[in-house]
């Protein structure tokens, strides 16, 4: 028999001995149910407030631009003010700072309901509504690990992201059926309803808790805090890798962006164009819900963090293919993949949270969550220009080599920095 160091196991007996949460321990964790479906309702009632917001301009403007302008409201704010104000849930209670936002955002989307409301306050409050998404996600997200530690973490994120992709497609696919039955002002009122439930379940199933900061820290300024959160972030080769893993999503999204242009290429019937940019949009939601299932339920925790430069390289590197104009199933499978791929995500957080303080957590998913926005957005920006004149297989294909060629690079830098935080996961998975 093969001699070992003493006191380690063989490599094969290490990954046997890491112990996988299952989804069921994690929903049977009060306080992850209250931030699960306060979020899931939350999220729904977004998705339907942004198909009324749409419905609701263009009857009272007649303007595509109007509604184009409106709708880019909702991305907006969080890259302007997201990185300050997410300071707030590192300065205050953070259970406090998500009812407060529930309960602020309720009342705006509630005025947004009154019919006849001018479009200069309609839009002031839209701007406003999104806003405080910021504190709320950054407050979340900075709670979640207090309340799942080690590889619960990961799988709580699993059962998070899931719940996400699927209340965005099914506020998506029944917002227009349930405008076309009671009209964009009653779909807002709802939207409001949603909030309100989301502060009443968060007060009944999360504890409190004090503030992550005391003294000195709760005298600097906010300005002050963000920039040593940047400094934080953005100062260690870690987090800075993590960070870039997270962008990342810049290339792998411009696709759905695109989807609309791309079905048009796909067919020569103009009624099939937007059934078929439906499912173009739908393939990769739907292929990150599978593989954020299959990473968080059966690789283990420690592999997660190695195969993660990997299945980065995955989401990009399918869209490739499209450069060659393949018929429509193809293109969908692509994009499935690439969808898969993207549940390295999961293990990217799991790492950012283990090198960040606690007490630091939310400003640093702040900047994080800014960034990520920025990026999605400058793609399909970039990406709806660049169709015009290359067509969107040759724009898709671009994106994909470009994101794979970062995505490499990123793999490298991450297999330098990655084996201290390897033994930190390993070692909470054996305890």
């Amino acid at each position: 028999m093969a001699a070992t160091r003493p006191g380690r196991l063989p490599g094969r007996h290490r990954r046997l001995a890491e112990r996988q949460v299952t989804y069921g321990e994690i929903i049977a964790i009060r306080e992850f149910r209250a931030l699960w479906m306060a979020q899931g309702l939350s999220l729904l009632g977004d998705q339907l407030s942004r198909v009324a917001l749409s419905v609701l301009v263009f009857q009272r403007t007649d303007s595509p631009l109007a509604t184009a302008s409106v709708y880019a409201l909702t991305y907006l704010p969080p890259i302007i003010g997201g990185p300050l104000l997410a300071a707030l849930a590192d300065r205050h209670a953070r259970r406090r700072i998500m009812i407060i936002c529930d309960l602020l955002r309720a009342a705006m989307v509630a005025l947004m309901a009154i019919p006849g409301i001018p479009f200069a306050a309609l839009s002031v409050l839209v701007f406003c509504v999104v806003l405080l998404s910021a504190p709320f996600s950054a407050a979340r997200a900075a709670l979640l690990p207090e309340i799942l530690e080690g590889d619960r973490y990961v799988v709580g994120s699993a059962l998070q992201n899931m719940t996400n992709q699927g209340a965005q497609m099914l506020g998506f696919a029944l917002g227009g059926a349930l405008i076309m039955g009671m009209g964009p002002y009653r779909a807002l009122a709802l939207d409001a309803a949603t909030y309100l439930a989301s502060a009443l379940i968060l007060v009944a199933g999360v504890r409190r808790r004090p503030a992550p900061l005391c003294g000195d820290a709760d005298s600097s300024s906010m300005w002050t805090m963000t920039r040593g959160g940047a400094k934080l972030v953005f100062g260690d080769l870690r987090l800075r890798t993590l960070v870039l893993f997270a962008w990342l999503c810049g290339f792998y999204v411009l696709p759905e962006g695109i989807a609309t242009p791309y079905a048009a290429t796909l067919t020569d019937d103009p009624q099939r164009i937007s059934f078929i940019a439906g499912l173009l949009m739908g393939a990769m939601p739907t292929g990150t819900v599978v593989g954020a299932f299959l990473f968080g339920r059966y690789v283990s925790p420690s592999r997660r963090l190695r195969v993660m430069g990997w299945l980065a390289m995955l989401t990009c590197a399918p869209l490739i293919v499209c450069a060659v104009r393949p018929p429509l199933a193809v293109v969908l499978v692509l994009w499935f993949v690439s969808g898969v791929g993207g549940a390295y995500q999961l293990a990217a957080n799991a790492a950012f949270v283990q090198c960040v303080p606690a007490e630091r957590r939310a400003l640093a998913f702040g900047l994080v969550h800014s960034g990520l926005l920025a990026s999605q957005g400058v793609g399909i920006l970039v990406g709806g220009a660049a169709a015009d004149r290359f067509g969107p297989e040759n724009v898709v294909a671009l994106a994909g080599a470009a994101g794979l060629l970062v995505a490499a690079a990123l793999a490298v830098l991450w297999v330098r920095s990655r084996k201290e935080i390897i033994e930190g996961v390993r070692a909470e998975a054996t305890a």
